[in-house]
C-alpha cells in the first residue's frame, strides 16, 4: 500500500474566512461540493472519493482540517492526530460540547464556493469525525445537499449529536422551511456510529433524515492500518471500508451519494455515476 497519494491534479489554495486561513484542495467544474476529511486526515481514500465527485461533474473543495494531506498514517500517528483534535478549540469531540466552532469557517467556505461556482447551492459531505459538520453547515443557506457519513461525534455518547440546542433548533427549522433532505450512511455494527445515533438524527429531523444502513460484513476486510487496528471494525462506508467492485453495496452507496448531489444541485443524473 502506498504511503501517500499525490494531489497534483488539485489546485491548492489558502482560503481565508474572517481572518482564519486554511488549506483547501480544489478540482473540477460545475456546482460546488465541500468534502470534509475523516479522521485522521485527507487519506488517499478520501482523495479517491473527491475525484469521483469531481468526475461526476462537480467542483470539489477538500479542506485540510487535521493530519497530513495525502498520507495513510501509521496507527500511532493517527492516534496523535485524534488526540490533538479532541483538545483543539475548533472541535467539540465529547458530549455537552455543543457545535464545533470549525463549522463557522466551513460555512464561510460554502458561501465562497457558491460565489465561485454558481448554481442553486452547495453540497456538503462529512465523514466520521466531520460527519455531523455537514448537518450544521445547513445553517448556511448556500448548503442544500448535506450528506452525513458515519458521524462519530460525540465520542463518549453513542446516542448524542455534535450540535448545540440552539443550533439544532435552527437546523430543524431550516430543514422544514426549505424542504431539505439529509442523506446518511453507516454500517449496522459500527461501534463509532450506532443505531442510537441515527435514532437521534431521526428524532431531530423526522422524515427529512434518510439514514441508510449497510451490513457490516460487506465492509472492506483489509482497510489501512489506522482503521484496521484503531477503529477496529466496519466504519467508513465510502472511503476506507469501500469495496471498489461493480454491484458492491458500498459502491452503490457512493453512486447514491453522487445521484443525491446531482438531484439537489441541478446536474444531469446520468452523469452522477462512475464506473
Amino acid at each position: 500500500m502506498a504511503n501517500t497519494e499525490p494531489l497534483a491534479d488539485f489546485t491548492t489554495r489558502l482560503v481565508d474566512v474572517e481572518g482564519v486561513g486554511k488549506t483547501v484542495h480544489v478540482a473540477g467544474s460545475g456546482p460546488a461540493v465541500v468534502l470534509m476529511p475523516e479522521m485522521p486526515g485527507i487519506s488517499p481514500d478520501v482523495i479517491r472519493l473527491a475525484r469521483w465527485i469531481r468526475d461526476a461533474g462537480f467542483t470539489v473543495y477538500l479542506p485540510s482540517l487535521f493530519g497530513t494531506d495525502g498520507a495513510f498514517p501509521t496507527v500511532a500517528d493517527g492516534e496523535k492526530v485524534l488526540r490533538r483534535a479532541c483538545v483543539s478549540a475548533e472541535f467539540r469531540a465529547f458530549a455537552g460540547g455543543g457545535t464545533s466552532p470549525v463549522t463557522t469557517w466551513l460555512r464561510g467556505l460554502a458561501r465562497m464556493a457558491l460565489r465561485e461556482c454558481g448554481g442553486p447551492g452547495v453540497g456538503a459531505i462529512g465523514l466520521c469525525f466531520t460527519g455531523n459538520f455537514a448537518l450544521t453547515m445547513t445553517l448556511e443557506p448556500a448548503v442544500i445537499a448535506p450528506v452525513v457519513n458515519h458521524p462519530s461525534l460525540p465520542l463518549d455518547d453513542p446516542a448524542g449529536l455534535e450540535i448545540g440546542d440552539e443550533d439544532a433548533a435552527m437546523v430543524r427549522e431550516r430543514v422544514e422551511r426549505d424542504g431539505l433532505k439529509v442523506l446518511a450512511y453507516r454500517f449496522d455494527n459500527d461501534r463509532w456510529c450506532t443505531g442510537r445515533r441515527f435514532a437521534a438524527y431521526r428524532a431531530l429531523l423526522g422524515d427529512a433524515f434518510d439514514g441508510r444502513v449497510l451490513p457490516g460484513e460487506t465492509a472492506n476486510p483489509e482497510p489501512p492500518p489506522f482503521f484496521r487496528d484503531f477503529v477496529g471494525g466496519p466504519h467508513s462506508v465510502v472511503t476506507a471500508h469501500l469495496v471498489d467492485r461493480p454491484g458492491h453495496p458500498t459502491l452503490r452507496a457512493r453512486d447514491e451519494i453522487l445521484a443525491f448531489l446531482a438531484e439537489r444541485l441541478g446536474r444531469d443524473p446520468g452523469n452522477a455515476t462512475t464506473s
